[in-house]
């Protein structure tokens, strides 16, 4: 009998325990629903979702494919000849007249033949935003050079953004630029590196059409898997601003930081010329000018990460870059 009113008095002890905490379990409850702290469905409502759009990242990806196939591609060799009449045959099937601005460089290793291919498309103004990347990769005499991601990323990218704008109504006229000759052929020095961009300065110059650009955006580096791309100091601050809060509005906070760094590309000289201009690079990339720069170490996502921010972005670049 002892034995058995203990037994009951356990069960009893435990029936209550039990009903005490369903009901402490039903407040949590009832305030989690309330705060939105719980881990269903409120908590997944807080978070930015990527806004979808025209730019493919897969077809990018095969774009850059075809172009690290050439092999390394420094200026004045066969591969980037190949590699330049890949990007113009793609500009003719997105409907556009590829232009050639052929000029010799002259490098610490002599004369060199390069050539900028620009293509536009127009807007409802004669005043231009232009989107450029390079398409030449540095030249090495000790190692095989790929250049997936310095190189090839900027080119690859640069054809999708062509195709996903397609359909894009802006004030401004769209100008999409592939500079050769950003790389140093020996080594980087004011004189030795940047000379497709330094050349479309001085056209414009002797144009007379440097104050109809009025915006320069630049990407380099930006097919790096573990993306991450911090704010370039000497970018104009209002191109900046309107990129990274388009990337943070969609939820790319990972790979657009605020940290900042200072990098010496394509954008200086239409900088120093007091033109808008802001690079996007990822130079954090741990295979820059290694043999290790390979198609392994990119992604179609981060080629599509960029592609949706630029393109969210550009309708109010369009707007601040409008007369």
């Amino acid at each position: 009998m002892k034995r058995k009113q203990k037994q009951t008095q356990k069960k009893s002890a435990e029936r209550g325990s039990l009903l005490w905490i369903l009901v402490v379990a039903a407040l949590v409850l009832a305030l989690a629903g309330a705060y939105g702290i719980q881990s269903g469905s409120a908590g997944k409502a807080a978070q930015p979702t990527p806004k979808e759009t025209p730019f493919d990242g897969d077809r990018a990806f095969e774009d850059l494919k075809t172009i690290v196939g050439f092999g390394p591609r420094p200026s004045g060799s066969e591969a980037i000849g190949r590699t330049r009449a890949y990007i113009i045959d793609e500009l003719k099937k997105a409907g556009l007249a590829p232009a050639l601005d052929e000029f010799e460089a002259r490098t610490p290793r002599g004369p060199v033949k390069m050539a900028n291919i620009r293509a536009s498309r127009a807007g409802s103004s004669s005043t231009i935003i232009a989107v450029t990347g390079h398409y030449d990769t540095k030249r090495f005499d000790s190692i095989r050079f790929e250049g997936a991601s310095d190189g090839g990323s900027s080119a690859a990218w640069l054809l999708e953004f062509v195709r996903a704008t397609s359909g894009m109504k802006l004030n401004n006229t769209l100008e999409f630029i592939f500079f050769d000759g950003e790389e140093a052929v020996v080594e980087w020095t004011a004189d030795d590196s940047v000379y497709g961009s330094r050349f479309d300065l001085d056209r414009r110059y002797r144009a007379g059409g440097l104050r109809n650009l009025k915006a320069l955006i630049l990407v380099d580096m930006i097919g790096d898997r573990n993306l991450n791309i911090k704010q370039e100091s000497g970018s104009t601050s209002w191109l900046t601003s309107t990129i990274w809060n388009s990337a943070h509005a969609m939820g790319y906070n990972r790979e657009f930081l605020t940290d900042s760094i200072a990098i010496e590309d394509d954008h200086v000289p239409f900088l120093k010329a007091g033109i808008p201009a802001v690079d996007l690079i990822d130079f954090d990339y741990p295979y820059w000018h290694t043999a290790g720069d390979t198609l392994d170490k990119t992604s179609a996502r981060s080629l599509k990460v960029v592609g949706d921010v630029l393109y969210a972005a550009l309708p109010e670049i369009d707007k601040r870059a409008s007369p």
